[in-house]
């Protein structure tokens, strides 16, 4: 029987992000504490600050994967919308969270009081419960397989610190790279084989250009890091014998 593989999507919300004003960050960082927890990120969709994009979007993806994350949207302004929209696709309504209410209380005592704006970070869609924030007072959302997320880095950085450990998940999987200069087209049957001869790895074929000349570097993926040592030593040792000089973590 093949191992269960945990999967996430992640929806990015934003017009900033679409319109190239801001450069996202969080997909990096979500697939690498990610893959620690032994979930895969399958799939990414960046969206407009429309409730429908995010209703559809939302649907759509936490259907197909065992959880789905969103970033961006859970501001005090009139056009962070995140909260209705995803109480919208689940069918519930909106209310403010008494948790969230005491703790924004207490972040903003000393920083101006908490106005209605700054009210609105404590909506949630009902039933939800809360992230715990511990950079800012905001905290995040999590709903049935739904984790609804601040869209500045380090805040999302610390929300997922707060999570971790507490997904479930199979095993983390395991990377390592080789490379050398050498066009991958002239190597891409020998890789296609490489795959072929180990079950159960992915291997990724990522070329540059440097100092003038061509190169690329190849990345085993498995969760069986055993599986990957054997398939990369396999690998190395037909581009060795091809006449590829190749280094090993990659150039």
């Amino acid at each position: 029987m093949s191992e269960r593989i945990w999967t996430a999507a992640l929806v990015v919300i934003g017009d900033e992000i679409l319109s190239g004003r801001t450069q996202d960050k969080n997909v990096a960082q979500i697939a690498a504490w990610l893959n620690v927890q032994g979930i895969r990120l399958a799939e990414v969709r960046v969206v407009a600050d429309r409730e429908e994009a995010i209703v559809e979007a939302v649907n759509s993806l936490r259907a197909r994967n065992d959880y789905l994350f969103t970033t961006g949207g859970i501001g005090p302004t009139h056009d962070d919308i995140t909260v209705d929209a995803i109480a919208a696709a689940l069918g519930v309504g909106v209310e403010h969270h008494p948790r969230a209410v005491e703790t924004l209380t207490r972040y903003y005592e000393t920083r101006g009081g908490l106005t209605e704006a700054r009210l609105r970070m404590a909506r949630v869609p009902v039933g939800a419960d809360l992230i715990e924030n511990r950079v800012s007072g905001a905290p995040g959302i999590r709903i049935a397989n739904i984790f609804i997320m601040a869209g500045v880095p380090h805040i999302t950085a610390g929300m997922l610190d707060t999570l971790t450990g507490t997904l479930e998940g199979g095993r983390p999987v395991v990377s390592k790279s080789i490379g050398g200069w050498v066009a991958e087209s002239e190597v891409a049957d020998t890789l296609r084989q490489a795959e072929k001869s180990h079950e159960g790895v992915a291997i990724g074929s990522y070329p540059f250009f440097r100092e003038g000349r061509v190169g690329a570097n190849f990345v085993v993926r498995s969760p069986d890091e055993a599986l990957v040592d054997r398939c990369l030593a396999a690998l190395t040792k037909a581009l060795e014998d091809a006449g590829y000089q190749i280094t090993a973590g990659g150039i």
